[in-house]
This record gives structure tokens, sequence and C-alpha cells, in this order.
């Protein structure tokens, strides 16, 4: 019976390229209920014999429990492939059938729910003292009658049971390796392209029971046992790696030269128990091949799925690699349409250039001026992501991001699988760009390899970066505090001046009141009143006699007989007579007042003469008063002065105490926030000491870390330069970087008076305390010079270089080794990091590393390096090609596809020779 695979293009559509999958590939079926182990489900109405009805319902309810669990691969493995003696009783091989062309009770095939079923087998060899058991997985396309035939051939005609016991077979496991692949070799059909139809991979069950591959043969299974033959080792329920390679120094040596790897498995005889314990892979299509690079590539493509809580005990992962599942952010695609973008199709047939991407690794490749840089740049100012620092690269970035990806205004959408679609696109997609030749720039700024470093730490990232907001907000609250300080004390100079006159006015103001002054002053007012009052009087005798002259001067107008009729008709009774005798009346009244104003002014003028002798009588008594008692009679006329400034001498006491409180509080609080901020400065030193030895760990001291406190001698340096003081300036730039002391050491010194401990002249440092007024020590006090951090790379000598004395493709091997250290989650997005890089350094970390990141963040690479795609184990690439004027996408999916790896070949750097490497290293 053959097997004809049905398409399921959902898998690869979700998650573009090789992706994560929840894998059991150690599953029981009621194939084994003769040797009464096997478990049948509750709900399955079962009988002897098993119909065919019966199998297809237990395939279903198989089906359904994997799928309700979120397995997805699936190895299925009794110890017998059928129920009864007839293969057509085989429920390994309903289950393959049901899940190749049955529909689950929603009516979606099975095959959109499940990825992959390997139908297999766990024989027990005859090896050990109670017989070895192996796991055998094949492709389905083996068929059934052939699946059967090598059951058959690996049990050595003998019968899987007997009495409910599980038989041993006739042959040793040398054996059975050396006629499957002779049975391979003769049965396997080859397709299209001349590759095997089908193909099977082994795997070592339960290794530590008394049946299992290091339980069986203990140490001697590196001399006795054919490891190549053997793809993954399964670990027992309650352990991890480590506890397997405990007291077994020769297994990690045997494992890593066979390229085994440890996987997870339920070896589950109950529908209930899959994926109880179980592994994640990494496949890019369902078939054994596929799976054997996991296996092979188990630092990219496989993930134990168990870590150890706090009480000791396995516990699921927190953090599973599968993007379906987790939540961290990447972007599936980018499509692009319309306008006079680079990437805008124009052909009918295909009126848009779609990008899809792995949440892993996806590398973008092509030839020169096909658009990889295009791409990358246009994306960054698309999400608003941002640019480089450096001006000459961020010209280049916009140029390129503005004028060929976004020129015309194209329509472009990112989909975010799992995002908020109302966020802005860098909510969603929150990724870090690095340019080309960004990378070597950035290893020149301090503030840059600050913020690797801070990110290799996960959990203390948080806590960094409010430490850092924290410490800047101090700076700024103490520069502020400094300058209200300043203003303070120039407030309390002037409120101390006035307090001290008004203190001092009141003082002389009750000598001259002893003095009698207030008595000289009464008779200076009287005098001057009387005075002021003759000088009127004098004025109004003067205007009364011109008004004497004018009225003698005046005749009344004569009233005729017709001017009286007119008045008379105005009603108006006048008469010449009557007028003229008012006049004279008025004329009399006038000469009366002049003779009594003459008579009053005679009157005035003795007041005045009284008064002036009495004024001249006290200033004299005064004067000698005064003068006994020290003072000027001078002066008598401040007494009015003095008057007013000893009136305010209760409020100028009240100002000087606000004063002085005020200045108080300042100052009291700007001495909290300097040991708040140096306290805070502490608490990131700890952490980074942390971060550092973590370098040092992991690293295995390839590269090493450390701290130069108050390293950043910038602010300090303009400090002392903006005093305008030549020696001053000219004994700090005279200082080499390690004799710069900081701005609270150079304050001791100059408190202690032991400046000449940083090299100070005797002329320089009586320049120093005249220049240091308390503002400014204020000042300097406020001033914080941040940490450097000084990465350096061991070389072949064992001596150590810094990375500013680095080449630039050290410096940029160190950085991304760094940056693909870090568990920052957001997306990483570099474009041609190999223009510069390493080939040792690429080799020997920054691929591991790329590999350890697999899952845990999406990584998308410009390149023309084979060694990052091949090596790096791209999940998908991307090959795009150009016009003149437009780019598209020529080829694109995971590196095993033929079409991508001859893309690979011809376009990239040194494809043949990575494809090599690859192919020594695993047997890809």
């Amino acid at each position: 019976m053959t097997f004809t695979r049905e398409k399921a293009d959902n898998w690869h559509q979700e998650v573009p390229g090789a992706r994560w999958f929840k894998a059991d590939l150690h599953i029981h079926t009621i194939d084994d209920l003769p040797g009464d182990r096997a478990k049948v489900p509750e709900r399955l109405k079962f009988s002897r014999p098993v119909t065919q009805e019966t199998l297809r319902a237990y395939a279903r309810i198989f089906l359904q429990n994997a799928a309700a669990r979120n397995v997805r691969v699936l190895g299925v493995t009794p110890h017998s492939p059928r129920v009864e003696s007839d293969d057509d009783t085989s429920a390994v091989w309903k289950i393959v059938e049901e899940w190749n062309v049955g529909n689950d009770d929603d009516g979606m095939p099975f095959r959109e729910k499940i990825y992959a079923v390997f139908p297999g087998f766990e024989p027990s060899l005859e090896q050990g003292k109670r017989g070895l058991h192996l796991l055998f997985l094949f492709d389905p396309e083996i068929g059934r009658d052939c699946y059967m035939r090598a059951f058959n051939l690996v049990m050595g005609g003998m019968s899987p049971w007997r009495a409910k016991e599980l038989q041993i077979s006739s042959k040793t496991a040398d054996e059975v390796f050396r006629e499957l692949r002779e049975f391979h070799s003769q049965e396997c059909p080859l397709d299209e392209e001349k590759r095997p139809l089908w193909s099977y991979i082994t795997l070592a069950p339960h290794i530590d029971n008394e049946k299992g591959l290091l339980g069986a043969l203990n140490a001697q299974v590196l001399k006795n046992f054919p490891h190549n033959e053997v793809t993954g080792l399964e670990l027992g329920d309650g352990k991890l790696p480590n506890d397997t390679i405990k007291n077994r120094e020769w297994l990690p040596r045997g494992m890593a030269s066979n390229h085994l790897a440890f996987f997870h498995g339920s070896d589950a005889y109950s529908v209930r128990d899959i994926g109880k314990r179980h592994t994640w892979l990494k496949l890019a299509s369902p078939r054994i091949e596929a799976l054997r690079q996991a296996f092979i590539a188990s630092d990219s493509r496989m993930r134990i799925g168990y870590e150890r809580d706090q009480n000791g005990t396995l516990t699921e992962i927190r953090n599973p690699p599968d993007v379906t599942v987790n939540k961290r952010p990447w972007l599936k695609s980018v499509t692009i349409a319309g306008g006079a973008s680079f990437f805008a199709a124009t052909e009918k047939h295909k009126p848009k250039t779609r990008f899809d991407l792995s949440p892993d690794l996806t590398c973008i490749i092509g030839g020169s001026m096909t658009g990889k840089s295009t791409f990358l740049d246009g994306l960054r100012l698309y999400i608003n992501a941002p640019l480089p620092q450096d001006a000459g690269i961020c010209q280049q970035v916009e140029a390129r991001g503005r004028q060929r990806f976004l020129g015309g205004s194209p329509e472009v959408y990112l989909e975010c699988p799992g995002q908020d679609p109302t966020a802005s696109h860098h909510e969603r997609w929150p990724a870090v760009f690095y340019a080309q030749n960004e990378l070597q720039r950035l290893a020149q700024e301090p503030e840059a390899v600050e913020e690797l470093l801070a990110r290799l730490v996960p959990e203390e990232i948080d806590g960094i970066q409010a430490r850092q907001s924290k410490l800047i907000a101090l700076d700024n609250e103490l520069s502020n505090a400094t300058k209200h300080l300043a203003k303070l004390d120039e407030d309390l100079t002037e409120a101390e001046q006035a307090f001290e006159r008004a203190e001092k006015a009141s003082a002389q103001l009750a000598a001259f009141s002893q003095a009698g002054v207030e008595k000289l002053h009464q008779a200076s007012r009287d005098l001057r009143r009387w005075q002021e009052a003759a000088e009127i009087s004098t004025e109004l005798e003067v205007e009364l006699n011109r008004l004497l002259n004018s009225v003698e001067a005046f005749e009344v107008p004569e009233i005729d007989e017709r001017l009286a009729t007119v008045l008379q008709g105005m009603k108006t009774d006048v008469s010449c007579e009557n007028m003229e005798n008012e006049w004279n009346r008025i004329r009399e009244y006038l000469l009366d007042a002049k003779s009594q104003l003459e008579a009053w002014n005679a009157r005035k003028q003795s007041i005045v003469n009284e008064l002036e002798v009495q004024e001249q009588d006290v200033r004299i008594e005064v004067d000698r008063a005064l003068a006994a008692h020290g003072l000027d009679g001078a002066r008598i006329e401040e007494f009015k002065a003095l008057n007013r400034q000893a009136s305010l001498l209760e409020s100028y006491s009240a100002n000087l105490d606000q004063v002085r409180k005020k200045r108080s509080t300042i100052n009291y609080s700007f001495e909290v926030q300097l040991k708040e901020r140096q306290d805070l400065v502490q608490m990131q030193r700890a952490v980074f000491d942390r971060v550092i030895e973590t370098i040092r760990v992991d690293f295995v001291g390839q590269i090493s870390a450390r701290r130069v406190d108050d390293g950043n001698h910038e602010p300090l340096g303009r400090f002392l330069k903006n005093l305008g003081q030549k020696g001053i300036t000219r004994w700090w730039n005279h200082l080499q970087d390690t004799d710069r002391t900081s701005p609270s050491e150079l304050l001791k010194h100059l408190r202690n008076n032991t400046m000449n401990e940083v090299g100070m002249s005797d002329a320089v440092q009586e320049t120093f305390r005249e220049q240091l007024t308390r503002t400014r020590q204020r000042q300097l006090a406020a001033i914080r010079c941040s940490d450097h951090y000084l990465l350096e790379l061991r070389m072949d000598d064992g001596s150590y270089r810094r990375l500013n004395d680095l080449s630039g493709g050290q410096r940029v091997s160190m950085l991304l080794s760094l940056l693909l250290k870090t568990t920052d989650e957001r997306p990483l997005i570099i474009d041609q990091p190999e223009d510069e890089l390493d080939n040792r350094f690429l080799f020997d970390t920054v691929l591991p590393a790329l590999k350890r990141l697999k899952g845990r963040r999406q990584i998308i690479v410009a390149t023309h390096e084979a060694n990052i795609v091949v090596n790096g184990d791209a999940d998908q690439v991307i090959q795009l090609k150009a016009t003149a004027n437009r780019g598209h996408v020529a080829c694109a999916g995971a590196i095993e596809q033929p079409a991508v790896r001859d893309a690979i070949v011809r376009t990239v750097d040194g494809g043949d020779e990575a494809f090599r490497l690859r192919r020594l290293k695993y047997g890809f």
C-alpha cells in the first residue's frame, strides 16, 4: 500500500520558513494491546477482532488529543505496529492515513492541525542483559507494506510478544543498522530530483533505563556501539541534560563527535499522556530529513521543553520558542504596492511585492543594488525607529529609505501577529536597526556600549533604565538647585545689608532722639509753615493791588432807552444807575480787603521773626547735645531717612529669617539629593558588576569588560575651562586620563587643602581657591562624571586590547557578539555586518550566538556572507533581484529547499564553501 502526501499550506504561511513545533516522538498505540500495556480510550468502543471502523475511530481520538495539547509533530512508536497478526490491523498506519486525508469534527483537515506524523516502532534488540530498546521513525512515504517489512526485518522474524512479554529481536543493533541501510537502498524509490522518497532515523529511548542505551551498555557504549547510527538520546522523565551527563565525562565527547542531541518524549501508552514530555523542534518540512537536521543542528533547531522550578521539579519552560504561543514581537510580512517605490511591482499579474519573514533568523541576499539596504532602511523610516547618530550614515539611510523605498508614497502593510493593530508601527514592532558601518561607529560611543552591557542581564534592565532616568533627573535638579542657591545667596546678602542698615539707623535714631532732634524738627516745621503762609499772603497782596488798578480803570457801559426797552422785553429789570451803584460797592469791598490784608501781613511777619529766633535757639541746643554723643550736627537732615529705615527694621528682620530658612531648606535638599545620587550610582555599579561577571563566564575570557569609575571627564573639563584661568586649564589638559579625578574628589582635596595630590602647583592651587566661591563649589558638587565601561578582546598571545584599539572587523565582531548575547526580545535588524567582520570571531562567537537566539528574538540580516546564511542556519532566506528601477523577491524559503540552496550558491560569496563546511559538520 503506497502513500501519497496531501498538501497542507497553512503551516509555513502562518510562520514563514523553518518554524518551531512541539514534538512528542515516543508515543505508543493500541497496537501494544497484546502486551497488556496500551490503554484503550474511554470513549472508544473496542472489541476483538478489531475492525477498520474501530481503528479509524481510535486514530481520530489519538490525533484530537495531540492537537488539543498543541503537539504538532508525532513519532508513533509502539513495540508492535499491528494490533493483531494482519497488517490491516495497524493502528499506526490508520493514524497516518487519517492524518493525511481525514477531517476533524470541525471540518478542518487533521494535517492542518498536526504538522507531521512519523510512523515507527520500538523493538528490543539483542544487546545488553535484558535487550536494548531503540526507536525507528520513517517518512509516511515508506508505505504501509514496506513499513511492515522493515519491522519484520528489525525483529529478525521474531514475534514482538509472547504471553504479554516483549520479545527480544534475534539481531543486534549493528546487524539491524546494516540491514536497514541495505533495505533502504534497495526498497526506497527516488523522486523526480533523484532524492530518496523516504528516509528514517534512529533514536535511543529512556537511555538510563536498564533497557536503554546507557543503562544497557553503560560506559562500553562508546567502544561497542555505533553512535553515528543514532540521532537522539531520550532523557528520563525527571532529568535534564546536566543530570544525565553528571559523572559521565565520556558522554559529552561522544555526543559532540557524533552530533547527538538529548530530547524528551512521553513514552505514552494512553492518548491522555501524549505530550506529557515533549521537545521543541524547528522544521522546514514535515519530513524525516528535516527531523534529522533538527537533531544534528540541535543548538539551532532544538529546545528542551523543561526547566526546574524553585522546588527542583521539572516544569515546562516559561517562554517556549513558538511565536504562536509566546508574546514576543515579530514582523511576519511586509507588503508594498503603488507609488514610485523601488519595490512597487509594475506587472499586472503581480501588483504587490511581499516579504515573508521568519520570527527567528531571516537572511536577505542578492547582488549589488538589488535593494537589500533599501528594504531595511525603508522599514526603519516607515516605523519611525531611531536613526543613526552618525550624520553621514544617517544621511545615507534617509536617502535610500525616503527616495527609493517610500518614493511616491506607496501603500505599505506590516503584519505583526499578536500585536495591537491600533498601536503605532514601532510599538507593534519595536525593532533595533543597525545600518551599514553603524556598528563600527557605535564602538566609539560609550553610551551605546553601556546599553549593550545593560541588556545582558534582562531581569535588571528595567531597574537600570529607571535608575539612569532618575540619575539624569537628579543631575538636572542639582544643577537647578545650584542656580537657585546662588540667587538665594544674593538675596541673603541684600537682606543682611538691609537689616544692618535698618539696625544702624535705629541706633542712630535713638541718639538723635535723646539730643532733642524731634523738638528741633518741630520748631523747623512750625517756622516752615508760617514762612510758606507769608509767601502766599504777599503774593495775594500783589494780586489784589493789580486787581484794584483794573477796577479803577473800569467804566460801566451806558443803558439808553432803546437798550432798556430790549432788556425789559427779555424780562431783565435794570437801570444805568443801579449798575453804577453795584460796581461802586465792589470797588469798596476790594479796597477794604486790601486794607485788612496789609494788616494781616504785618502781624504774620512778627510771628515768622519770633519762630526764626526760636528755631535757632533749639538748633544751638541740639548741636551741643549731639556733640556730646559724638554725632555730627550736620546730619540732622538725615533724621527722616533714619526714621524710615528704622521703621523697616522688623520687616527686614523677618525677611532675613525667611531667606535664611529658604536657603537652609534648599541646601539641605541639595545635600540629600547628592547622597541619593551617589547611592544610585553605587546600585548601578553593583548591577553592572554582575554584567561584567556574566561576560567573564559566558565568553570564557575571550571578551573582558571593566568599569572606570567617573570615567567620562568631559563635564568636569568644561567646568574647569569655564573658570577662564589658563593655569587651571593647562593643569587639567596635561593630566593623563588615568590621573584625572572626579568632581567629588577634587572638592574634597580643595576642602582638605591637599590639591598637591592631584598635581596642582602652589600657584594653581591659589588661583583655584580664589575661583572656587561658595556657588562654584556647589556647581562642582553637582557635576556627575558618568562611569565608562571598557571592552577588551583577548589576543592570541593572551593579552587584551581595548575596543577602540581594535581593527574595524574586530570591533564589529565584539559588539555583534554582545548584541546577540543579550536577551533583549526586540527584533534586531543588521545590514551587512560582515563588511568588516572577523572570520574567526564569526565562527567562534557570532554564529553560536545566532543559533542560541532561535526562538527568542527575531533577527533580520542583509548579507553577502554565506557562512551567516548557511552555518548560521537561516530559517528564511529571501533572494532579491532588480532591474535598473525596480526590485523584487526572486526566491524565498528555508535553506534546505533546493531553489533556495541554488540561490545561495549563485548569489552569496562563498556559498559552495559554506555548504561544504556545513556538510562536514552536520552531514547536511
